[in-house]
């Protein structure tokens, strides 16, 4: 989808941001030259839409050299200043290593980032996933770089599938939070994609502890899982089921 056709989609359909992933296979990631960049604010700005965040793959946590994922991590930071995006979303990626190795890794290259980080006005958030899926493992990294650029984006789907309770999660998160990844799907064991309200996810739990000031961003995995219905038919609907859960809805 090129970026006009994101950009009316979220307008037509009320949503006040998106999150854009920005995979090189996507129209808009580190290798945009400037004036690339500068089209793409002038699509959302014209729309009224704002850009929440860069959504990027550099995986914190993974073994192997630093200055790979330092060089990621900057080149995002960078492309978030210049989209004019408070945030951009990072992954742990430390499949396979001890606990305390992969937490040093993660705490270590995100501290590196933060100060480039503040100096760009953006905050650097790694998503609970993979390797540290729960809220307590997300904190307990965030917590150990103790720097305010950097903090955490919740995945509702990965610390429900975790067996962290929505409350706690929330509370681990809350000091650090910049947003919230909002998801469905049928159970724990199945991580299909459904519309919002159509699954078992406890959302209406997730909503509550979250609370209405901040950011919601229904990130629907299509690209993951082909056979499901696109994304721009169902989003109004979505949209209207998360404000009927802030105004005190059950599910």
């Amino acid at each position: 989808m090129e970026v006009r056709d994101v950009v009316r989609t979220a307008a037509e359909t009320g949503c006040r941001g998106v999150e854009l992933r920005a995979h090189p296979e996507e129209p808009v990631h580190p290798g945009l030259l400037p004036q690339e960049r500068r089209s793409v604010v002038r699509e959302f700005a014209a729309a009224g839409v704002e850009v929440l965040a860069v959504a990027g793959y550099a995986r914190v946590a993974a073994e192997g050299d630093d200055e790979a994922v330092y060089e990621e991590l900057y080149r995002l930071v960078h492309l978030a200043a210049d989209l004019g995006a408070p945030f951009v979303r990072v992954f742990p990626g430390g499949g396979g290593r001890p606990q305390d190795d992969a937490d040093a890794t993660a705490a270590r290259r995100l501290g590196a980032a933060a100060e480039v980080a503040a100096d760009a006005g953006v905050r650097v958030l790694l998503e609970n996933h993979d390797s540290h899926p729960s809220g307590a493992d997300t904190a307990r990294v965030v917590a150990a770089v103790g720097h305010p650029h950097v903090g955490a984006v919740w995945d509702v789907l990965h610390s429900w599938r975790a067996g962290e309770a929505p409350a706690r999660t929330h509370g681990l998160l809350a000091p650090y939070l910049g947003y919230v990844q909002v998801k469905d799907c049928a159970d724990r064991d199945d991580p299909t994609p459904l519309p919002l309200g159509a699954g078992t996810l406890p959302l209406g739990a997730c909503v509550a502890a979250a609370g209405p000031d901040g950011w919601f961003c229904w990130e629907y995995e299509k690209r993951w899982f082909p056979g499901v219905p696109a994304l721009p038919g169902l989003l109004a609907a979505g949209r209207a089921h998360v404000e009927g859960l802030l105004a005190g809805g059950s599910r």
